[in-house]
């Protein structure tokens, strides 16, 4: 009797099917990836084998000893790639890319956030390692090779399910290689093993882009960033010229906590207060990608989109940019950035000298101990206060940035400054982020104090600026339960990506306050920010548009192509009615901002790939 593929090479056929239960079980449970159609979930169960069957089929060509070595390696490498991923998407709700690999420099302050994410249960993912290892030793390895008809009939098998795959993908999601900057429809469509391949190959392509860039590239950039400029408001240009700036980011803010309350106390007092007094922008969207809080920054200084794999701050250290900065400097502005960490954490110290920020105080600079300070270093209050100290010194007029830290994830606090009970929420993570939020607000209320006392405050345009979400998508329970909603959807996902955005300018806005809900984004500030001044931005390359011109469309796009405008939210292939959060039945009325979200990412992409602005004159 004739023996079938199985009796023959059982241990390759037992890896393949477990490492497919294993994949699949990631899928799963360790993503939180929203299945749409029965397609869809079909793809979730095909892909893996798409990847795993041609991948352990290299052990047909090997001796059975050799191909068993092969396959518990390969299946070791595998799992190690399932388990890293799942712990980056539990903060990031994202998959690792090959320039975040070049951010491990950054691990050794992560420490904490590593440990939340990492489960045990993870360790479970080695179990089918060890039952293969057994039966290894177990199963006599024979010494021939298979036949070559045999190699012959897995290759085709193997190629059929490769086609398969890609056929099925295209006919869910048409396209789908033209949307890189959607890792979820990539790992959905073509597999998680597959994606690492994609974007293997995309890198390398990238960064052979700056060679082959040259002026022209640039030109056609600069036609679409000059025709989308939006001139400034008369009234606003100059409001605040010659005052000092001081630009505070908030570290993890988003806009849902403003004006929420645990057990009648409010989470964000001094806030609430002050957008009262302020030019509040309540529909405000933070454009970070995988650098967060370097992106953050990186936006705002450039009025750029962030890379869409990996940190610009690592990526693209050594390209030439055009920043607020440069331009601040031509209008006689001193630039300083404040921030308790490490200089070369997100390579702050290579990054600020290419920006044209003359300089960074880190975490050297401060007075840091053991009592003020926690997890990720000086607590806000201290920082801000010592922060004030040093803005004193400073030339003027000058441009300060202040990055603070307390409210980063895992969100730990010291009992003493907890000030707000924790909500009850099936998410212990969102319940420790109300208490580090209200800590930052009260941080924020004494730096206000301090300014006054110091005699900085009367001169100075004050922002205030949440740099990227802190909870994220894996919490979506708890944050319906503190929302009062019965799920999060995705046009709430969306909508919780506001971030504040607070312009205070002492003697102004305190008597003539307003409250802007039109769409804007990171990308914004510059311009708004730079007109305030009144330093003219038209001939600049830039995305953004100041926010109080009435040329301006609303507008924000996100770096995964989801986009807002005043009346519809883009997300996940569906398009909202913003006002009713409905899905809409036509997606026509999306489709000419669809087009317009990506072609501003593509062109922002060809500027960082290509190092363009080392072309730029103006």
């Amino acid at each position: 009797m004739k023996k079938t593929f199985f009796s023959n090479h059982r241990f390759l056929c037992l890896s393949i099917l477990f490492m497919w239960m294993k994949t699949y079980a990631v899928y799963k449970l360790g993503f939180d990836l929203q299945n749409n159609s029965v397609l869809e979930e079909c793809l979730l169960l095909i892909n893996p084998l798409s990847f795993i069957v041609p991948l352990f089929g290299i052990g047909l060509l090997l001796t059975e000893k050799k191909q068993r070595i092969f396959l518990l390696a390969a299946n070791v490498m595998l799992t190690g790639i399932l388990i890293a991923n799942t712990v980056f998407y539990g903060f990031y709700i994202d998959f690792i890319t090959i320039p975040v690999l070049f951010q491990a420099s950054n691990m050794g302050d992560m420490g904490s956030s590593v440990q939340e994410l990492f489960h045990p249960l993870y360790i479970a993912l080695f179990l089918d390692i060890a039952v293969l290892f057994y039966l290894g030793k177990r199963l006599k390895a024979g010494k021939g090779k298979a036949g070559a008809r045999t190699v012959k009939a897995y290759a085709w098998a193997s190629a059929g399910l490769i086609m398969c795959n890609l056929a099925l993908s295209e006919a869910e999601q048409p396209k789908l290689f033209k949307h890189p900057f959607d890792r979820e429809a990539l790992v959905k469509g073509i597999g998680l093993f597959h994606f690492h391949l994609y974007d293997t190959i995309s890198q390398t392509l990238n960064a052979g882009a700056k060679a082959f860039a040259d002026e022209d590239s640039l030109a056609a950039v600069a036609n679409y960033t000059q025709a989308d400029y939006s001139r400034p408001s008369e009234s606003k240009f100059g409001l605040a010229k010659g005052r000092n700036v001081i630009f505070v980011t908030l570290e993890s803010t988003q806009r849902f906590v403003m004006d929420e309350r645990v057990n009648g106390r409010e989470i964000t007092p001094f806030l609430n207060k002050l957008r009262k007094k302020s030019y509040d922008f309540t529909h405000f969207y933070q454009q970070t990608e995988q650098g967060k809080t370097s992106d953050s920054e990186f936006i705002t200084a450039n009025s750029l989109y962030p890379s869409s794999s990996g940190a610009v701050f690592f990526t693209k250290s050594g390209h030439r940019f055009n920043t607020m900065y440069h331009m601040l400097k031509d209008h006689q502005y001193y630039s300083a950035v404040l921030h308790a960490n490490h200089k070369a954490f997100w390579n702050r110290d290579e990054m600020y000298g290419a920006f044209g920020i003359d300089r960074f105080f880190d975490a050297d600079e401060f007075k840091v101990t053991q009592e003020n300070s926690t997890g990720w270093g000086l607590k806000d209050k201290e920082f801000l206060e010592q922060s004030a100290e040093k803005l004193k010194k400073l030339p003027q007029p000058f441009y300060a940035s202040l990055l603070t830290l307390t409210n980063h994830f895992p969100f730990e606090i010291e009992k003493q400054d907890q000030l707000i009970e924790e909500p009850e929420t099936s998410s212990e993570l969102l319940n420790r982020y109300v208490t580090t939020v209200r800590y930052e607000d009260e941080a924020l209320k004494h730096f206000f104090k301090k300014l006054k006392k110091e005699g900085l405050y009367d001169n100075a345009m004050i922002v205030l600026m949440g740099d990227h979400y802190g909870i994220s998508e894996a919490h979506n329970q708890g944050l319906a339960e503190f929302l009062g909603k019965e799920e999060i959807s995705p046009f709430d996902t969306v909508q919780l990506q506001r971030v504040p955005f607070i312009i205070h300018i002492p003697g102004v806005t305190d008597r003539e306050p307003e409250t802007i809900a039109s769409a804007a984004g990171q990308v914004d500030v510059r311009p708004t920010l730079l007109h305030l001044l009144g330093i003219e931005t038209k001939g600049s390359i830039q995305f953004g548009n100041d926010l109080f011109s009435g040329e301006r469309t609303p507008f924000a796009v996100l770096r995964n192509g989801s986009f807002i405008t005043d009346d519809h939210i883009y997300t996940k292939n569906t398009c909202y009615s913003r006002k009713t959060g409905e899905p809409l039945s036509d997606m026509s009325a999306c489709s000419d901002e669809k087009e317009k979200a990506e072609q501003e990412l593509m062109l922002s992409d060809k500027i960082l790939n290509g190092d363009l602005l080392r072309f730029y004159k103006q």
